[in-house]
């Protein structure tokens, strides 16, 4: 449970990083993560120290004995003993020795070279400027408690929650509530095999995770499941090394022992190895453009030929997916209508070959401050045989915080996101649901093949028929199909309104005779 006192060491810890020199949130976050991953690494060794002292045995050594080539103690890289030494000893330490250790781990193949972090700590750089700041902000780290499993992962979402600006490549962060709803919606199950190939903070699996040990409580006490959730469930590709980094870190800090997050470009040639391997894909990948064609996996060209980003990440989702797959993704508004023969083409293949399964209009805004842009949640099953009867469709109007760019909560924290449902509340009254509409999508969604389809295409949500969807050449906009209701309005009759202004003029000119008769 994240208390305010916790929140309040992170701003300091935050505060420290801006007021010496390091506003780059991205930044930030990284030397974070390296010195939490320092300072977890102590504790393990502290662990295998203590189990070694138990059986009267050799320790397992995360961190080297002896000495290194330089004759300093390879203890100096251990968190519990430079958090004591002096600024300038402790800058040297972590500068001349505990970084070319870590860059050097996944070489060294020694135990510590095992954690799904240290695959990723080659190009770790460090880049705290003064040995007085990073005194402060080790200080400031060490008392923050993070043996709590819960609270050292809301710990690490509250830090990510800072990053505000979007990435280089159109990459940002996905609202945790709207991930939340998204794996609610696709409900996943110890047996699925999940995949977010544009993974960044890893906030999809995470969400995934989270969501299977509050569903299947004893799901980890069944050896195979439990060797599954942590060594072989989760799937995480980006092409950006720091954020592979910070998604690792998010997931180790989670429970998740060893997910696979590797450096991939998703959509190059040679990156076609894991086809049909997930049953489940989760994913809001950036959407950055066009790609030339000599540098897009040939296989995505023949299921579409584009050079669009959104058009090439949804033909990934359908070679990644094994039949039977299913994914909750989100795509931007023109996917839904654009005009080109790759776009209907593809709208024509999610609704004739493949089963989909529902459209959701998020409302504008949800991604800001990051990106202003109009998005939709796609939900489709991979069928390679069709099975699309009707679609769903949801005209999300509020999502709980304001849309504009400082995105303030509109309601109490216990009504916002999925809330009211976990606590199995009542139905949110009219005017809660106004601004958040989230709980009725996920009741609603339950009931898409039954009392939806009888709704009118007036209401929030409804059901279309595939033959109309196939009518308007697979255009899957929701304005397409939804229905607006005209409110009568009665005016008053003209003769009436024009005697009026007659009356008024009358009365005008008697008080202009006044005033005239004053001024003699």
């Amino acid at each position: 449970m994240l208390t305010g006192d916790l929140r309040n060491k992170v701003d300091q810890v935050w505060n420290a990083f801006w007021s010496g020199g390091i506003a780059n949130p991205i930044e930030v976050i990284e030397q974070i993560t390296y010195l939490l991953f320092l300072r977890a690494l102590d504790s393990d060794q502290t662990r295998e120290d203590n189990k070694a002292l138990r059986l009267k045995t050799q320790p397992v050594r995360l961190i080297p004995a002896g000495v290194d080539a330089q004759e300093r103690p390879h203890d100096n890289m251990r968190w519990s003993r430079f958090k004591n030494m002096a600024p300038a000893e402790m800058f040297d330490a972590l500068s001349n020795q505990v970084f070319p250790f870590l860059r050097g781990l996944q070489a060294s193949g020694g135990p510590a070279a095992e954690s799904a972090f240290a695959r990723h700590m080659a190009g770790a750089r460090f880049t705290i400027p003064t040995p007085g700041l990073l005194a402060k902000v080790v200080d400031l780290l060490d008392t923050i408690p993070l043996d709590d499993r819960d609270t050292k992962g809301d710990l690490y979402e509250y830090m990510l929650g800072k990053i505000a600006s979007a990435g280089q490549n159109g990459q940002f962060r996905t609202p945790r509530h709207i991930i939340d709803l998204m794996v609610a919606l696709t409900a996943p199950t110890p047996q699925d095999t999940i995949c977010d190939p544009a993974s960044g903070t890893c906030g999809f699996l995470v969400a995934a995770g989270e969501y299977l040990r509050r569903t299947y409580p004893d799901m980890l006490r069944v050896p195979a499941q439990n060797a599954h959730f942590h060594s072989g469930m989760f799937h995480g590709y980006d092409f950006d090394n720091t954020m592979l980094r910070i998604g690792s870190m998010n997931m180790v800090l989670h429970g998740v022992e060893h997910p696979a997050i590797e450096y991939r470009d998703s959509l190059a040639e040679g990156a076609a190895g894991d086809a049909e391997a997930y049953s489940l894909i989760l994913a809001n990948p950036p959407f950055a453009g066009s790609l030339d064609y000599e540098n897009t996996a040939k296989d995505l060209q023949q299921t579409v030929k584009t050079k669009k980003t959104e058009l090439l990440f949804l033909a990934l989702f359908l070679r990644l997916l094994k039949t039977g797959g299913r994914a909750a993704v989100i795509v931007p508004d023109g996917v839904l209508f654009g005009s080109s023969k790759a776009h209907k083409e593809l709208r024509r293949k999610l609704v004739e070959e493949q089963k989909l399964d529902a459209v959701i209009s998020l409302p504008g805004g949800v991604f800001k401050p990051y990106a202003g842009v109009s998005t939709a949640i796609l939900l489709f099953t991979k069928t390679m045989s069709g099975g699309t009867d009707h679609v769903w469709f949801y005209d999300m109007q509020a999502d709980g915080w304001s849309l504009d760019d400082k995105r303030q909560p509109l309601l109490d924290t216990s009504l916002l996101g999925l809330q009211p449902l976990l606590d199995k509340r009542e139905q949110l009254s009219e005017a809660e649901h106004a601004k958040n509409n989230l709980p009725d999508v996920l009741t609603r969604w339950a009931q898409r093949n039954g009392t939806e389809r009888e709704r009118p295409r007036t209401a929030q949500s409804f059901c279309v028929p595939k033959a109309d969807i196939e009518a308007n050449g697979y255009d899957l906009s929701i304005n397409r199909y939804k229905e607006v209701v005209h409110e009568q309005v009665q005016h008053r009759a003209p003769g009436e309104i024009l005697a009026e202004l007659r009356a008024l003029e009358d009365e005008i000119a008697r008080g202009m005779g006044v005033l005239e008769g004053m001024l003699k």
